[in-house]
């Protein structure tokens, strides 16, 4: 597995993560869109030409907003999502982040022990942030 920028030939493996994955998916426009920023950071675990997952961040005055995380179905729990989340991190801290921030629902478990194994703390919840269905978000700061 190698992880690296993502680019914009990786948007039909990406969207298709990302639609299977949520139910109010980001567009192929709107990854687009971030990739453009020089502030932004987003990044791909790839194997033999297939996307196993990816994960990014928008920069903000040395801050990180951790927008999109998500591992294809097939590839999960087998450590994807934390080897590119500290690869985001350990490239993010080289661009001067120095504090990173997300958001997750609070029924995702399996997400929340993967942010709190990173460091991550809960520091507040959203009432009824996420739509399709309506829950709240849990709030964590790095």
């Amino acid at each position: 597995m190698i992880i690296r920028q993502m680019m914009e030939e990786d948007m039909e493996q990406v969207y298709s993560i990302e639609s299977s994955s949520f139910t109010r998916p980001w567009s192929k426009e709107s990854f687009l869109s971030s990739l453009k920023n020089p502030q932004n950071l987003y990044l791909v675990a790839e194997e033999e030409g297939t996307i196993l997952g990816y994960c990014g961040l928008w920069g903000i005055v040395g801050e990180g907003e951790i927008t999109n995380v998500a591992v294809d179905k097939r590839f999960r729990n087998q450590g994807v999502g934390e080897a590119i989340l500290r690869e985001l991190i350990r490239q993010a801290e080289e661009n001067g982040i120095t504090a990173f921030t997300l958001e997750v629902r609070q029924s995702n478990q399996s997400a929340i022990h993967l942010y709190h194994k990173l460091g991550f703390v809960d520091t507040a919840v959203r009432k009824n942030y996420y739509e399709a269905p309506i829950e709240d978000a849990l709030i964590m700061w790095l």
